[in-house]
């Protein structure tokens, strides 16, 4: 049919530029029309009313709109969520109307351009020490979970003995694990902590094992400075903190002394008490503030902020459907300019959708890599490294990083 109209998605200006040259368009009005094809709502909180209208006008007068409380405009509230809905040529324009104004919005200027920046950038490589790049514009990552717990609620102590969790750490490299996560305390909901000779006692081995093997990046798992200084001498390169730095106040100084990365995650309360009733009044927000003020303790200990990697928390502290609504909008956390991880790994949201217990959810946990990666995701955590590598590949050649 001559007129079929159909709908064409945009997600980013390498796309946009595409469909722009398919239609053969003149390089420079590719140039000067690129940047209308991508639309992005961006929520702007607490504002006051001064703020929110001259936002409001600023942005209708570039072609855009906000969405304010109804209190805005006669000065009857003392604050107001504005959402912003425009294209990135009309944030370009709105950003340059507000750079200069008064009521601090030239800062919220710096802000908005800094998060569109990230929107529309891939992370840039991080650097491991004597092992390979990681380079998140080529493909996603895969870290291979190790449990040296005798209770961790996956596989249940089966890799609680150092030789068995040394064979199932080579076997998962073998399937194509680019990162081994050792975690020797179990942060399962209701867990308690053990001490940190304990922890030590569990991984090491493990980690002076892998260590020697120049092709695996070895993550360590642990909340304890202790642990992590211990680790990061024997040949760590990441830490990775449920408790984002939060736990022990030495950690981030630690992780800054031997120039590691580290892998935030956020997390509402501790383990023991983390899904008790979890309630969030604005989820995304919450979430993103709690990252932010982590990304900021790491910068004043010194942590390069390109060493830094952030995760949600996939069950920790959340509900069941703010566990997918974060699935759904991954892509939120872009804003924060880091790479995401994903460990949904056998949790239980899969099982409370698909009533089969952790061993059984392989095909579910399969289901949700996809969904992760197009909406974000640049390393995912899993227990099944070949079947979760192989979701991968088909999801990063959905994207088109292979094909770059």
């Amino acid at each position: 049919m001559r007129y079929l109209p159909y709908l064409v998605q945009v997600n980013s200006l390498e796309e946009s530029e595409s469909i722009f040259s398919g239609i053969d368009v003149d390089p420079m009005g590719i140039k000067l029309m690129e940047d209308k094809a991508l639309f992005y709502p961006l929520m702007l909180k607490d504002l006051t009313p001064p703020q929110a209208n001259i936002i409001k006008q600023y942005l209708l007068s570039c072609g855009g709109e906000a969405v304010c409380g109804r209190g805005v405009i006669n000065n009857s509230i003392k604050n107001s969520d504005v959402l912003l809905l425009a294209t990135l040529n009309q944030y370009r324009k709105l950003i340059n109307k507000l750079k200069a104004n008064k009521f601090a919005l030239p800062e919220i200027a710096h802000i908005l351009g800094e998060t569109l920046k990230n929107i529309e950038s891939v992370p840039p490589p991080i650097k491991i020490k004597n092992r390979p790049t990681l380079d998140f514009g080529k493909r996603t990552y895969i870290m291979g979970i190790i449990n040296v717990t005798p209770d961790s609620f996956s596989d249940g102590g089966k890799f609680y003995a150092p030789q068995a969790a040394i064979a199932h750490a080579k076997s998962m490299i073998h399937a194509g694990a680019d990162i081994i996560d050792i975690g020797g305390e179990s942060t399962r909901p209701g867990s308690q902590p053990i001490s940190a000779k304990e922890e030590l006692r569990r991984i090491m081995p493990v980690i002076e094992t892998l260590a020697k093997n120049r092709k695996c990046i070895i993550s360590v798992d642990t909340q304890k400075s202790e642990v992590a200084d211990m680790a990061l001498k024997s040949g760590a390169h990441i830490i990775n903190d449920v408790s984002a730095l939060r736990s022990d106040k030495k950690m981030a100084k630690t992780i800054a002394k031997y120039k590691a990365s580290v892998i935030l995650m956020h997390m509402r309360g501790t383990p023991d008490i983390m899904q008790v009733k979890p309630a969030y009044k604005d989820l995304f927000f919450e979430i993103l503030s709690s990252l932010k003020d982590s990304l900021e303790i790491a910068n004043k200990a010194g942590i390069l902020f390109s060493r830094i990697i952030v995760d949600p928390g996939f069950g920790f502290g959340k509900s069941l459907s703010d566990n997918f609504m974060i699935l759904r909008n991954l892509r939120t956390f872009k804003v924060l300019g880091r790479p995401i991880l994903v460990g949904a790994s056998r949790k239980k949201m899969i099982g409370s959708i698909l009533g089969v217990p952790p061993d059984k959810r392989l095909i579910g946990t399969a289901a949700t890599i996809p969904v992760a990666i197009l909406n974000g995701a640049n390393i995912i955590r899993v227990h099944d490294v070949f079947e979760m590598k192989q979701s991968a590949k088909i999801a990063d050649a959905v994207i088109g990083r292979r094909l770059r």
